[in-house]
């Protein structure tokens, strides 16, 4: 189900108890397109994300936690300046639309009290948070500006007057419950799908997936105004619930004959905590590490592309022992070559059976072109190691980058930071954005992550090459031990005691699948030993390290296990 107009509704009344008369105590902008204004309501702080995520468009509360940028951006400083400890009036909804207000109250520079009204249009690209004087509408602020040539119907400038939505020809429920007009649809059309589908076209801020929960609710009672009044009473009352169909896991405010893994939940505003905290994650990353991840893609191309280049270079050389015999046999037969032979057979002393076929220069002396063959044979030998040398150099940048890649997957956008620091001392963004072109500050390296094992010890996971650095070569005692997804790119990871128990062991292993590259897969190889046993070999690329002297583990990760052992460090916190 998404977030649509009635879903909507329901959000506005979710907030509206919890939020109304409430006091902004902080703002933050964590992310492009986010904002996080926490409210002091009723003795709770509230965090209340506003997301004009064109995939994740939304407004709740939020519990996630979350980093602010160094420097705030201009929107966010707009919003400090006209909201910093307004009032919160009310939340309203632009008829049944997905059109969600925020009513400030607040004061002037002269004193006089004003109304804020902070907009956000939830419409998948288009969405938009948008800050509006209450009096005249003229716009302040937009997270997204939209001109004219982007926009004919209305633009989004300071200055300009905001003007809502195009409104569609349909009817608000909420006002209009409109019984002859579903009688007609409830008799035309008795296919439950058909139906959901005409409702949409008739009423305001229907989904099809909340049609198709109306069109069965409809089917399913024989007394159609009962089923309307049920209906909206569930809008107004709703019972949030995550359930799986079809494979495919969804919310919705009310569990409509869904039986299949329901998991209900006290608020509207923690089912979607729990819907999307991985799903917007990831596309918050992806979002902020763009550019890093077209930087390791075009490496890893250009590697993979050398390899190839290289490998025909190395296959060239295997004649090399060819130009030596044929130098050698030359050598010994010169009394036989005359200057102005193109070609000349004779006997192979290296294969008895065999004369063999030399080509020769006519321009040069049966000498020079025995030692033009010797030169040949030298190049080529010389060639053989370097171009091995190369190949290793070359395998292991595409194992680098390739392990960036899957570090990215797996990253939260905060620790994109250290991957972004690392491409700058790699020299990958010298020619890009990031590149800090005054004096190089010293940045901090983010800590690890950290979890309680069952048994109360501590285990620490690096989220990166320069965390993994830090972590195993650094920060670890030597007599601690030290776990990897075998073969496989991911995490090091390091239980904090010099002897741990069996299942400490193990749920450390299974940390270490989980951070890997084979966090979806079951009978993970995990290697782990002793610290002392691992090292850095010089000159290799950041995060990479050798071992030996390890035992092995097979584990299946799951992500159950990871959310308790971290829910364990937070309770070892408190």
């Amino acid at each position: 189900m998404s977030f649509d107009g009635f879903f909507t509704h329901a959000m506005v009344n979710e907030l509206n108890t919890k939020l109304a008369t409430g006091r902004v105590s902080k703002i933050n902008q964590p992310y492009e397109n986010e904002i996080i204004i926490t409210i002091r309501a009723n003795g709770n702080n509230y965090p209340l994300l506003l997301s004009a995520n064109p995939s994740y468009a939304r407004v709740q509360i939020t519990n996630i936690p979350y980093s602010n940028p160094e420097k705030p951006t201009n929107f966010n400083m707009t919003l400090r300046k006209y909201l910093n400890g307004a009032i919160l009036n009310k939340v309203s909804q632009l008829d049944n639309d997905r059109v969600l207000k925020l009513h400030f109250l607040t004061r002037n520079e002269l004193g006089d009290l004003q109304e804020i009204v902070l907009i956000t249009e939830i419409m998948a690209r288009h969405s938009n948070i948008i800050l509006i004087n209450g009096h005249d509408l003229n716009v302040i602020d937009a997270v997204k500006r939209i001109s004219s040539d982007k926009n004919r119907y209305r633009t989004l400038l300071p200055g300009d007057t905001y003007i809502n939505p195009p409104k569609q020809d349909t009817i608000n429920l909420f006002e209009n419950n409109s019984i002859e007009l579903l009688q007609s649809l409830n008799s035309q059309f008795p296919n439950a799908e058909v139906l959901a589908s005409n409702l949409q076209k008739s009423f305001q801020g229907l989904s099809y997936a909340t049609a198709l929960c109306m069109a069965n609710l409809i089917h399913e009672n024989n007394n159609l105004s009962d089923s309307i009044d049920k209906f909206i009473k569930i809008y107004n009352n709703p019972r949030p619930t995550i359930f799986e169909k079809d494979s495919r896991t969804d919310f919705t405010v009310y569990p409509f004959n869904f039986n299949n893994n329901v998991k209900e939940f006290n608020s509207l505003s923690e089912m979607l905590d729990f819907y999307y905290r991985d799903k917007a994650e990831r596309d918050r990353t992806k979002e902020q590490g763009n550019l890093l991840i077209k930087i390791a893609r075009n490496e890893l191309k250009k590697s993979r592309k050398k390899a190839k280049k290289l490998q025909k270079t190395l296959d060239e050389t295997k004649n090399a022992a060819e130009y030596r015999i044929k130098g050698e046999i030359l050598m010994t037969y010169l009394g036989k070559i005359k200057r102005g032979m193109k070609e000349i057979i004779l006997p192979n002393f290296y294969d008895n059976q065999n004369d063999i076929k030399i080509k020769l220069s006519n321009k040069i002396s049966p000498s020079e072109n025995a030692q033009k063959y010797f030169k040949r044979y030298q190049k080529d030998k010389n060639a053989v190691s370097y171009v091995n040398n190369q190949i290793k150099i070359n395998n292991q940048n595409i194992e680098y980058f390739d392990n960036i890649l899957s570090q990215i997957e797996l990253a939260k956008p905060e620790d994109l930071k250290d991957i972004k620091l690392e491409f700058k001392q790699e020299g990958y963004l010298k020619n890009h954005n990031y590149h800090n072109k005054g004096k190089h500050k010293k940045v901090k390296i983010s800590k690890p992550e950290s979890f309680i094992s069952d048994n109360g010890i501590e285990i620490q996971v690096g989220k990166n090459n320069l965390q993994n650095d830090k972590l195993t070569l650094k920060s670890a005692d030597k007599r601690e031990i030290w776990l990897h997804a075998q073969k496989i790119h991911g995490s090091h990871v390091i239980i904090k005691s010099f002897n741990p128990d069996e299942d400490t062991v193990a749920q450390a292993a299974k940390l270490a699948a989980y951070f890997s590259k084979a966090r979806d897969s079951a009978n993970v190889p995990v290697d782990y030993v002793q610290v002392k046993h691992v090292r850095k070999p010089n000159g290799a690329k950041p995060g990479m390290v050798i071992y030996d002297s390890q035992n092995t583990l097979y584990v299946t990760p799951t992500e159950e296990l990871v959310n308790k052992l971290r829910e364990n460090y937070k309770k070892s916190k408190s």
